[in-house]
């Protein structure tokens, strides 16, 4: 097995590696002068179950081609199977046409992956699960379930009653992914019903549910520029809410994001470490991030020596 880490998140594939006790491959992933992307892998992969770390994360184009030149790479380099990586997987918002004279995008960026040479995919919370079948080639979709419940019990243990506890699903989208969270805590489920008028923006509409004198729990898959979770969170505190805190997988916290969050009524955002954090996100006060490393590595394990991945989630 060889583990080659782009450069998009270093400190996560340095984890994955130790939790699964292999090092990171000797590499070389750099640019020339004029922003053209250069990928030499340093060491003989001929032959290899190669696993190529990158989320197509912020700046999103230039890890995507860094990916796919690895890619590239490692195929001409008798690689004898090619499995990108991906904790994040950028574009999957764009994963059907709601208008007209658009690109499919996410489609687009699996044929990419697909032609530049991969023969697998392993990512976590893929936006849209339909993206699956964008691919002519397996893609494990892995879920940050487990891990994020054994964080959240820690709220429910520390309430009175678990009827004083609710999960949210801040959009109609995410009801089915809130509520199998909320029947695993033994909490209530609340919905924001939304309206977007453009992207970017989004102004709620109503609560449905009871929040009143409850400890919310926001849940999402990604938050971008973060309008959507703190007018989610502003709603909730003004019926009545009490504590509320936030669960992202991915936090893309692009623009003025995280200026919103710090003057926002969430008392904890917490994420994982899909996407690598700058230093000032983790020195915010109120954002907390906890590992998906063991759940990548065990799964990448699994994947190397043919077991089941699906029973990971069982």
């Amino acid at each position: 097995m060889k583990l080659i880490a782009g450069n998009s998140n270093i400190e996560l594939a340095k984890s994955i590696s130790s939790y699964i006790g292999v090092k990171l491959a000797d590499a070389s992933i750099r640019k020339f002068a004029d922003g053209e992307n250069f990928v030499k892998i340093n060491e003989n992969i001929r032959g290899e179950d190669v696993f190529i770390i990158q989320s197509t994360s912020p700046p999103v184009n230039d890890h995507l081609i860094e990916l796919l030149i690895a890619i590239d790479a490692a195929r001409r380099a008798s690689a004898k199977r090619i499995t990108a990586v991906m904790p994040y997987f950028g574009y999957a918002r764009q994963d059907r046409k709601d208008e007209g004279r658009t690109s499919i995008s996410a489609k687009l960026i699996a044929n990419l992956i697909t032609s530049a040479g991969a023969n697998r995919v392993v990512t976590i919370d893929l936006h849209a699960g339909q993206i699956q079948g964008f691919f002519d080639i397996p893609l494990d979709n892995l879920f940050s379930v487990n891990e994020l419940i054994q964080d959240m019990k820690k709220i429910s243990i520390s309430q009175n009653s678990h009827d004083s506890l609710a999960i949210v699903s801040p959009d109609v989208g995410g009801v089915v992914r809130a509520r199998a969270f909320a029947k695993r805590i033994n909490a209530a489920l609340v919905i924001i019903d939304k309206r977007r008028e453009k992207e970017g923006e989004s102004e709620v509409m109503n609560i449905i549910g009871e929040v009143k004198n409850k400890t919310c729990i926001i849940l999402d898959d990604i938050a971008d520029s973060a309008g959507t979770l703190c007018n989610a969170a502003r709603a909730l505190k003004e019926n009545g809410a009490n504590d509320i805190y936030s669960y992202i997988v991915h936090g893309v916290l692009s623009g003025n994001a995280l200026e919103k969050i710090k003057n926002s009524d969430i008392k904890e955002l917490v994420l994982t470490d899909s996407i690598q954090a700058s230093e000032v996100i983790k020195n915010t006060i109120n954002i907390r991030h906890i590992s998906i490393a063991p759940l990548m590595g065990e799964a990448i394990k699994r994947i190397h020596s043919d077991s089941s991945v699906s029973a990971l989630f069982s």
